[in-house]
């Protein structure tokens, strides 16, 4: 059907280069009405043809070519569709890609706030520990208890204390908090 029509195009075509139209004549308007119906009228079958309705007329070789038409547009059709396909499948891989990177740098970051965190509370721990294990007086440095404590105590190389007053030493632990380390210095 369509080598028929390009056929008819082309004798068509060469037929007006060789005889000129005139288009302001009457005649002629028919003329190119007429072959233009006519090739509407051939679209329209054509198209009809493709969706499958109207076939009854064709003959053996018509539905061979209809089909063989059909099949290469189908072919066509599904080269299009596979590249689409496969340059969006590559588009995603590549967004797969800066989407693991990104959540790549982003563990990376995490786990250094964690370490920054544990390193702070770790810090921290430690200067609270310091801050604890200094010394309160509640009573005046003269008190008598207090040095009567100190003077009866003995310091070992471990930092434990032995002999002296167990009861001095009760009154001086109930009135004083100090470190081992200080008492180390005290009696020095």
């Amino acid at each position: 059907m369509e080598r028929l029509l390009e056929r008819y195009e082309r004798y068509s075509f060469a037929e007006r280069q060789l005889v000129p139209t005139d288009h302001t004549s009457p005649g002629s308007w028919t003329l190119e009405h007429a072959k233009l119906k006519a090739r509407l009228e051939v679209l329209q079958r054509n198209q009809k043809h493709y969706v499958g309705e109207d076939l009854e007329s064709l003959n053996m070789k018509e539905l061979q070519n209809l089909e063989h038409q059909l099949d290469s547009a189908l072919k066509h059709i599904r080269s299009r569709k596979n590249q689409l396909m496969h340059e969006s499948i590559s588009v995603l891989q590549k967004q797969d890609r800066a989407l693991q990177e990104q959540n790549n740098q982003l563990s990376k970051k995490v786990k250094e706030r964690e370490k920054e965190v544990a390193q702070q509370n770790q810090w921290d721990q430690q200067n609270h520990e310091i801050n604890s294990s200094t010394f309160v007086l509640p009573q005046q440095l003269d008190s008598p208890h207090l040095g009567e404590a100190y003077q009866n105590t003995n310091v070992v190389d471990n930092g434990e204390v032995e002999g002296g007053n167990s009861s001095q030493q009760q009154g001086a632990a109930n009135n004083t908090v100090m470190p081992q380390w200080m008492l180390r210095h005290l009696n020095g």
